[in-house]
C-alpha cells in the first residue's frame, strides 16, 4: 500500500502511518460502505431489495449488491492469486469447514470474483500464462530448474506450476532466479526470498497499462499487480486463492484445482464512447465498469444499482428534483428506483453497474 494516495483521495492528511492499500466502496459484509448517518449501505439494501437493486437484479443474484468497487493503490508487489468461478466457489464454500475468520479459510463467500482494473496511473501488472517456449527461455539460465524448464518445453503448464511450488529446495531456486532474472522477476526474489511465487511469476504476461486502459482478469486465471493505481470493480466477493509473493498460507491442491493453466494475451480493454460514457465491455455478468466526463453531461438511466465515485474535479448530481455536490474521492449509491440522474460538472466519475442497464 500507499502511505499518500488513498489519503490524498479522501482529502485525509499524508503521509499517514501505516500504508493503505485498498479502499472497498461497495456492501460486502467485510467491510461495508456507510452512509453519512453511520447506516451500512448492506442495511439499506437488506430492508428494501427491490427499491436498492431492482426486481432483475434480484432474481439474477439474491438480495445484495452484485459487484464491489475498490481503488488500489500499490506501490508493492500484491500476492499472486487466482480467484474461483461460479461453480468452484459454491462447491468449495460448502465443502469448508475452517471457522470464520481462520486463516486456513480458502472460501469467505459462495461468489465467483472476476474482476477488471481501469488505470489512473501508469500500472504494472501479470496476469495469465505466457507460452510455456517463452517461459522455459526465461527459466533455462536457472541451471537448478532443468526439470520445469523440460516440462514448459513439452507445454505442460500445470505440471511446470505444480513442480515449482512443490520444489524441495525453494531458497537456493529463488536465489538464482535473483542472480540472473530480468526485471521486475529479480526485484521479485530479492523481496521474496524462499518463495517460489517469483518462479510462477515468471511464467505470466507481463502487463502495464497507461491511464485509462484497463485489464479484465477472468475467473481462474493467475495474476498478481505490481505497482500503480487503479479503481477495481469485482463481484461481490473476498474468494483469494494465493500462489505466492505473500506470507499468507497457500493451499498448492487447491490452488492447483482452481487455477486455469491455458496460455493466451491478457485481456486489455478500451473504452467504448456513448455520450460522455467510455464502457469498458466484459463478459462478467455481476458488472459494468465505465467512466463518466461530466462535463458532457451524461444522464444515466435508472436502472438497477450503481455505484459513482467521482476521481477527480467537482461534479454535481442530480435527481428526482434532488441534488448532490460531490468532490474528489466521494462515492454515491444510486438505488434502482428512482428518475435518471444527471451528471454535470467538470470532472471524472467512474460507474459500476448491471451489464443490463445501458
Amino acid at each position: 500500500g500507499s502511505h499518500e494516495v488513498l489519503a490524498g483521495l479522501l482529502g485525509r492528511p499524508a503521509p499517514t502511518e501505516a500504508p493503505e492499500a485498498e479502499l472497498w466502496i461497495g456492501a460486502h459484509p467485510a467491510a461495508p460502505s456507510r452512509l453519512r448517518s453511520g447506516r451500512a449501505l448492506g442495511d439499506v439494501i437488506a430492508a428494501d431489495p427491490g427499491a436498492a437493486l431492482g426486481d432483475a437484479s434480484v432474481s439474477a443474484f439474491g438480495p445484495r449488491l452484485p459487484f464491489l468497487m475498490k481503488v488500489l493503490a500499490v506501490a508493492e508487489p500484491l500476492s499472486l492469486q487466482v480467484h474461483p468461478d461460479r461453480e468452484q466457489a459454491e462447491r468449495g464454500f460448502a465443502a469448508e469447514t475452517a471457522p470464520e475468520g481462520d486463516p486456513s479459510r480458502n472460501y469467505k463467500d459462495s461468489w465467483p470474483k472476476p474482476e477488471i482494473l481501469c488505470a489512473l496511473t501508469e500500472f504494472h501488472a501479470l496476469c495469465g500464462l505466457r507460452d510455456p517456449r517463452e517461459s522455459a527461455e526465461l527459466l533455462a539460465p536457472i541451471a537448478a530448474l532443468r526439470p520445469v524448464v523440460d516440462l514448459l518445453t513439452a507445454g505442460d503448464l500445470r505440471a511446470a506450476v505444480e513442480t515449482l511450488l512443490t520444489w524441495p529446495s525453494p531458497k537456493d531456486a529463488v536465489a538464482g532466479a535473483a542472480a540472473v532474472a530480468p526485471e521486475p522477476y529479480a526485484s521479485l526474489a530479492e523481496r521474496n526470498p524462499g518463495d517460489m511465487g517469483v518462479l510462477v511469476a515468471m511464467l505470466l504476461n507481463e502487463v502495464r497499462l497507461s491511464p485509462g486502459e484497463a485489464l479484465y482478469v477472468p475467473p481462474r486465471r493467475p495474476h498478481a499487480y505490481l505497482s500503480g493505481t487503479g479503481v477495481e470493480l469485482m463481484a461481490g466477493s473476498d474468494n483469494v486463492l494465493r500462489a505466492g509473493l505473500t506470507p499468507k498460507r497457500v493451499d498448492v491442491p487447491e490452488l492447483l484445482s482452481v487455477a486455469s493453466f491455458e496460455p493466451g494475451p491478457p485481456d486489455v480493454i478500451e473504452p467504448e464512447h456513448r455520450d460522455g460514457e467510455g464502457v469498458y465491455l466484459t463478459p462478467a455478468p455481476e458488472f459494468r465498469l465505465s467512466r463518466l466526463d461530466a462535463a458532457r453531461r451524461p444522464v444515466l438511466p435508472a436502472a438497477g444499482p450503481q455505484l459513482l465515485l467521482c476521481a477527480d474535479g467537482g461534479v454535481r448530481l442530480r435527481r428526482d428534483g434532488q441534488e448532490l455536490e460531490l468532490r474528489r474521492g466521494d462515492a454515491v449509491f444510486a438505488g434502482h428506483r428512482g428518475g435518471p440522474v444527471e451528471v454535470t460538472g467538470s470532472g471524472t466519475v467512474f460507474r459500476a453497474s448491471l451489464p443490463s442497464a445501458g
